[in-house]
């Protein structure tokens, strides 16, 4: 310890430390980071190098930790390990789940106003394709955001998606995939067989809508045809096959208006999907999405009408579900700011009334009926 000490005098800078160094000697308990502090203050190729390498480590260890992703809704009060796999569903933005139920509801209502089929048995139906629209659309978002993990984390809207936040790994997101298309099989064997193959076939749709924006500017056209496919299934659930004089139009006339809708949707994130190189109908229409979009509301609107026509509806028929779905379409093209993507997130989200005001016509105009005949 002598020889210490003398070492210490002819070397100032551990000289200076002599004093802190006796009483650490006396007092065990004082803590070595009050002899090493003054230390780490000077590169010198000692022992006090290894503790400054130490608390560098324990420094970016903590600002590494990642704070959990903040939803900002009724998500957050969830479990942390289930939050999540709710999120990944978009269980919080139910407009994805009735765009995909009301065609359903559309060919279901019209096939039991053409075959007469009970209130019992049509609202049956109703029910069993509403849970199967919250399982695919869930099902559908999942396959969405696997194959789109490496876009998602670069647009401002899509990053805190959980594959993409890399909170849920991919092959978490085909387990929990799995699980999801398993309900969904459930919910389909409840059907007739022809129902089981024509809707087992729609899942090549659902598979392949998210790399088509890779591909082609008219994404939006492979979505309408898996949005829009409950239109033919709900009519060949209530009567065993489809009628493609009614149900084509029915379903042609939802590809038209998914046109309308998605397109909407599409102009939130044109900037960025030019940025990564993402097709869309937003950025084939450009300026001229207004004259495009009126056209394909259009078709939707007289597309209907023909499937009306087709199936023997009545005036209330007519009233609501056609005049009235066109005049809310017109609102909509008349008052949407393509430049906002908060204006074209809330008007893309009214569309839930399109689709509810069109089925309500049917509603309508099958009570009316009954009406008629009762008297």
């Amino acid at each position: 310890m002598t020889l210490l000490f003398k070492l210490a005098r002819q070397t100032p800078f551990i000289h200076s430390q002599t004093g802190l160094l006796r009483h650490t000697l006396k007092n065990p308990r004082v803590t070595t980071r009050l002899f090493t502090a003054p230390l780490l203050k000077k590169q010198t190729p000692s022992f006090p190098v290894f503790y400054q390498k130490h608390f560098t480590t324990a420094s970016v260890t903590q600002e590494d930790k990642k704070e959990p992703v903040k939803y900002n809704n009724w998500i957050d009060k969830l479990p942390p390990k289930l939050a999540p796999y709710v999120f990944l569903t978009r269980l919080d933005k139910p407009i994805g789940t009735w765009l995909l139920y009301w065609p359903c509801t559309w060919g279901i209502t019209m096939a039991a106003y053409h075959s007469g089929s009970s209130i019992l048995d049509t609202a049956s139906m109703l029910a069993l394709f509403g849970v199967g629209a919250i399982t695919m659309r869930g099902a559908g978002c999942t396959i969405n955001d696997l194959w789109d993990r490496d876009i998602d984390d670069k647009v401002e809207r899509t990053k805190i998606r959980p594959i993409a936040a890399k909170v849920i790994t991919p092959k978490q997101a085909i387990g929990f995939l799995g699980l999801q298309l398993s309900v969904g099989l459930a919910i389909l064997t409840q059907l007739n067989m022809y129902s089981i193959l024509l809707g087992a076939s729609s899942l090549s749709l659902v598979v392949t809508y998210p790399l088509m924006k890779r591909v082609t500017y008219w994404p939006q056209t492979v979505l309408g045809l898996a949005f829009n496919w409950g239109a033919l299934l709900g009519w060949s659930a209530m009567t065993g096959a489809v009628d493609l004089s009614i149900a084509g139009p029915l379903y042609a006339g939802g590809v038209c208006w998914t046109l309308v809708y998605d397109t909407i949707y599409a102009h939130q994130d044109k900037k960025d999907d030019v940025k990564v190189g993402v097709k869309s109908t937003a950025l084939r229409f450009g300026e001229k999405t207004p004259q495009w979009l009126a056209g394909f509301s259009s078709a939707f609107i007289s597309m209907t009408a023909l499937a009306g026509y087709m199936n023997g509806q009545g005036l209330p028929f007519y009233l609501i579900s056609v005049l009235g779905t066109a005049s809310h379409l017109a609102w909509q093209l008349k008052n949407v700011n393509y430049d906002s993507p908060a204006d074209c997130w809330n008007k893309f989200k009214s569309n839930t009334i399109t689709g509810g005001i069109l089925w309500s016509g049917i509603v309508a105009d099958a009570a009316w009926s009954s009406s008629q005949v009762a008297l």
